[in-house]
């Protein structure tokens, strides 16, 4: 099985956060559709596996209409080979979702939501400099549930100046909605943001790893006790709503990513278009694919199996190591796993070597020092 993502580049403002690719000009809108529908086409023997997840990523794809999305959708059935109930998702931003447009979208093929509700609170959306308000972040929820039953919401923890007890609200507020699926994310400073230059003039300080780490803490306590399962470090579902498109990347499932930089992966190597609207466009118009291409060395190959599955609930499996990439590495992983045992930041359950409680919030680190250089 495999995926398609979606890249739609546009956004009605810029959060202060984002280092994603994205416009706030939506002048080429119509252009931009047209050539990611053309890339569709000329990449429709990429996948010969079914289309098992399509994902409308961005940017902000809520911002398109549903005859907009029926046209993208259209292309990819028209040329690939979809599963009878593929996973549908559509990122969406809760000023986007009326209940007209909530409706609309309802009558697409589009069977996922998922909300960047961030944050309750107004003092952080004003802080991220989100599109949407407290209010707004409330009503989408409520009415999106009258029309699908798969929805997510995105919220963001170890944002400067939010309190644990803010934080817990945040948290309690969505578990009381009883969305079957919540992705959660720590703020991180990425260069030439705008959040960058306010806490380097000093205009908002600086994210503590430490208040992080116990909001994680937090997160997983009141999510397990509601019955939510945390099936990967930032996601979190009723048992049965995992997001079918996240998972296939934590899996090794390959994927196509169509529109600018988009990226694509098929297990040997990976590529990216280009991050520039104008070129992508006009590249595509020519017919040619501005994308960039890596092949992955087996230590590439082994280095990013460690690193997505030591995030899984489910762990790494000491036995696929030997069977995937061979014995060197398969006791490679097995030596320098014991300094993190014994640290208790790691577990062996038979097979299986798992992030502990202490672990969790480290998982990253941990895995940088199990890569094979």
């Amino acid at each position: 099985m495999a995926g398609i993502y979606i890249h739609i580049p546009f956004c009605k403002q810029a959060c202060h956060y984002c280092d994603f690719h994205f416009s706030t000009s939506l002048k080429k809108q119509d252009s931009m559709l047209k050539a990611i529908c053309k890339e569709l086409e000329l990449r429709k023997d990429k996948l010969s596996e079914p289309i098992e997840t399509i994902y409308f990523g961005g940017g902000t794809p809520s911002l398109l209409t549903p005859k907009q999305i029926d046209l993208v959708l259209q292309t990819v059935y028209d040329n690939f080979h979809i599963i009878d109930s593929p996973e549908i998702t559509l990122e969406a931003n809760p000023d986007d979702l009326t209940e007209a447009k909530i409706d609309s979208l309802a009558n697409t093929k589009v069977n996922r939501l998922s909300i960047g509700i961030q944050s309750f609170f107004e003092e952080d959306l004003t802080l991220m400099n989100r599109a949407h308000n407290q209010a707004e972040a409330l009503q989408c929820i409520v009415k999106a549930k009258q029309y699908f039953e798969n929805i997510s919401i995105d919220l963001m923890y170890g944002i400067p100046q939010m309190t644990p007890h803010r934080w817990q609200e945040n948290i309690e507020k969505a578990l009381s909605l009883e969305v079957p699926h919540i992705s959660c994310y720590v703020l991180t400073v990425e260069p030439k943001t705008a959040l960058e230059r306010f806490i380097k003039n000093g205009v908002i300080q600086p994210a503590d790893d430490v208040v992080a780490a116990e909001h994680h803490a937090v997160l997983v306590e009141k999510t397990t006790a509601a019955g939510y399962h945390n099936y990967e470090f930032s996601n979190f579902c009723i048992p049965g709503w995992e997001s079918q498109s996240n998972s296939s990347y934590w899996m090794r499932k390959p994927y196509l990513g169509v529109g600018p930089s988009a990226h694509s992966y098929d297990v040997v190597s990976r590529s990216w278009n280009v991050s520039n609207n104008t070129r992508y466009i006009q590249s595509i118009e020519m017919g040619v694919l501005p994308l960039t291409k890596e092949i992955l060395t087996i230590e590439n190959q082994y280095n990013e199996y460690v690193m997505t599955r030591l995030r899984t609930a489910g762990g790494v499996s000491i036995a696929e190591i030997g069977s995937l990439f061979g014995p060197k590495f398969k006791r490679y992983f097995k030596q320098n796993m014991q300094q993190h045992v014994a640290l208790d930041l790691l577990i062996c359950e038979g097979d299986f070597v798992k992030a502990t409680k202490k672990g969790k919030f480290l998982t990253d680190g941990i895995a940088a020092d199990l890569f094979m250089i």
